[in-house]
């Protein structure tokens, strides 16, 4: 096969693998906030998409400068990003009960939740770094930028599902998007501890 269409069907396949953390979290955005501007919605798809773009970047440069350091992030990026997320989700669980005591719902995801949940769902993307530590600096380049593509389709087709299925179960979307957070921060940490 082609080099070149072997990079780009791989760079897709890797893009739609990394992408899944950050369409859980889009539904949940679009649950917990269905009525957001469309400009909102591009937001919160291009910070999510801009980080899948940035980390296998600084990894590609992690491993091919200060190995070492790489190594040693690699143990903690799986606790980073449930602890992100666990805080995020359980701030939406006690904004809820918050929010229904006022009866309102928002409109709108604020952008610190925003890029926190970019980097807690981008973060594991820091190791694919490790398979592209042979790749050029213009091969890496164009691998990370289809892996954002990739995750910028998937995360806008995550919001519209989600605010699809908010509608429908408005009064328990924060609650169950809480709990939805936290169960894929848990994932994240349970898979690296137990080597899956």
């Amino acid at each position: 096969m082609n080099p070149q269409l072997q990079l780009l069907i791989n760079s897709v396949l890797l893009g739609v693998g990394l992408a899944m953390d950050a369409f859980s979290v889009s539904l949940v955005d679009g649950m917990s906030a269905p009525e957001q501007r469309r400009s909102r919605r591009f937001l919160i798809a291009g910070v999510f998409a801009a980080f899948q773009t940035a980390m296998p970047l600084i990894g590609w440069l992690l491993i091919r400068s200060i190995l070492y350091l790489f190594h040693t992030l690699q143990r903690v990026i799986p606790w980073i990003a449930f602890i992100l997320l666990a805080l995020i989700g359980w701030k939406m669980i006690r904004e809820r009960n918050e929010v229904q005591e006022a009866e309102a719902r928002p409109t709108e995801i604020g952008m610190g939740r925003i890029f926190l949940q970019g980097i807690a769902t981008s973060i594991d993307a820091l190791s694919v770094g490790l398979a592209m530590a042979d790749f050029t600096g213009g091969q890496a380049f164009l691998q990370a930028v289809i892996i954002g593509g990739v995750t910028f389709l998937i995360c806008i087709a995550g919001i519209h599902l989600g605010r699809r299925i908010g509608t429908r179960i408005s009064s328990k979307a924060s609650v169950l998007g809480g709990v939805i957070l936290i169960g894929i921060g848990l994932e994240i940490l349970l898979t690296h501890l137990l080597g899956g």
